[in-house]
């Protein structure tokens, strides 16, 4: 077992670079303040991100299962359609996972 001093100085290690790392960018906010790049990267990564999520999630469906992955698809469909309905994140990401949960868990497949 490590020596309880050497755990204890890990952790302090950890737990300064992790506070550093989440500072760092509130420290940079001045200095980037009018960057093209910045608006950029603020425009784009939250639909990259949701991208990549949506792919990955969308790729571990399995399609011959009994349901043929109908829970999650009914709720891309409404998350799609209730998005392009009401312009809501909020609103159409709880009526995707709604109908994702309601076709998965209260259906007989």
């Amino acid at each position: 077992m490590p020596d309880p001093s050497y755990v204890a100085l890990a952790i302090g290690v950890a737990a300064a670079i992790t506070i550093s790392l989440r500072a760092l960018p509130f420290a940079m906010r001045r200095l980037l303040a009018g960057s093209a790049l910045l608006a950029d990267l603020g425009r784009w990564m939250p639909l990259g991100a949701l991208t990549i999520l949506a792919l990955y999630c969308l790729s571990r469906i399995d399609l011959g299962a009994p349901d043929h992955g109908a829970g999650p698809l009914a709720g891309v469909v409404v998350t799609v359609l209730v998005h392009r309905l009401r312009r809501n994140a909020v609103l159409s990401i709880v009526a995707g996972t709604a109908a994702c949960l309601l076709l998965s868990n209260l259906l007989p497949w």
